[in-house]
């Protein structure tokens, strides 16, 4: 059964990293089974060489990352229904291990209602996973498998009949929390998620605050979540939850000054469509370790 998915790789590009790019894709090529074809977006910035038969999409402008994941998903047809599954790789990562595409063809083969499956990341020096790269409240043991109720962006897989039900990535988010909007409506919708701590991506330790808009962008953007997604009563509660863990972590003043910025703008702007999760979707979330709530 798993030999009959086709699998497709989307690798989002800003041009800067031709090396680590090429690396990927060669341990891309390099994977077990059928070829798992591959499209490169260039995220408003050229696209560097590539092998024969990568295929690229070059934007004009910088979409943020949704925006262009998003395209490479259209890349292979409405939704992406071109192929059965898509990998979504960071462009500086490496496949560890040859069986990474085969193993997610037995993974979805084997069970109908997986939609995502998220990828344990690894420093490809140390071996180490950092806990904040463990999808789950319990991130003590990163080598433990598990149903969890988000996942990493930059290593998964997702299903694409997913896609088709439930819609693409946010676009306006441009940057963090893309993910579990798409996870909440997946989970929403029926689907369940997996982290797998056998399909490792190499990839550098770094500080997600590396990013000049990290602060604002992660404030703005979990407001937006919880107003698109969660019911009314929860929403105050939750963002009130990641109000005090923020202040908890004692950011810089600096810091602090762009998350409120990125708070206040998360209520005064469009979150875009709001489709509130079923009371039945929080009782799964909860049970499955994370209530919608932190």
């Amino acid at each position: 059964m798993s030999a009959a998915l086709k699998v497709g790789a989307v690798v989002i590009t800003m041009g800067d990293r031709p090396d680590e790019l090429r690396a990927l894709l060669d341990s891309i090529a390099g994977q077990d089974g059928d070829r798992v074809e591959v499209v490169v977006v260039g995220n408003g910035a050229p696209v560097p060489a590539v092998p024969e038969g990568v295929r690229t999409v070059e934007l004009p402008e910088n979409l943020g990352i949704p925006g262009g994941r998003n395209v490479g998903i259209e890349a292979f047809g409405p939704s992406g229904r071109d192929v059965d599954v898509l990998l979504f790789l960071d462009d500086d990562g490496l496949l560890a291990r040859r069986d990474t595409a085969e193993l997610c063809r037995r993974a979805f083969a084997a069970d109908p209602r997986l939609g995502i499956v998220g990828f344990r990341i690894a420093d490809p020096d140390t071996g180490v996973t950092q806990r904040r790269h463990v999808p789950r409240l319990r991130a003590s043991d990163p080598m433990r498998s598990s149903r969890v109720t988000t996942f990493l962006g930059g290593a998964n897989a997702v299903r694409t009949k997913v896609f088709a039900q439930v819609g693409g990535l946010p676009d306006a988010f441009f940057y963090a929390h893309e993910e579990t909007d798409l996870a909440w409506r997946a989970l929403d919708a029926g689907w369940m998620i997996d982290y797998r701590s056998d399909m490792v991506l190499h990839h550098p330790t770094t500080a997600p605050s590396r990013h000049a808009v990290y602060h604002r962008m992660v404030a703005r953007n979990r407001v937006w979540l919880a107003r698109r997604n969660l019911p009314a009563p929860l929403v105050p509660v939750y963002l009130g939850v990641w109000l005090l863990l923020t202040l908890a972590r004692r950011p810089s003043g600096a810091a602090l000054k762009a998350w409120f910025g990125g708070f206040r703008e998360g209520w005064t702007t469009s979150c875009g469509p709001r489709r509130p999760m079923k009371w039945r979707t929080v009782w799964r979330l909860t049970r499955l370790g994370r209530p919608p709530v932190v």
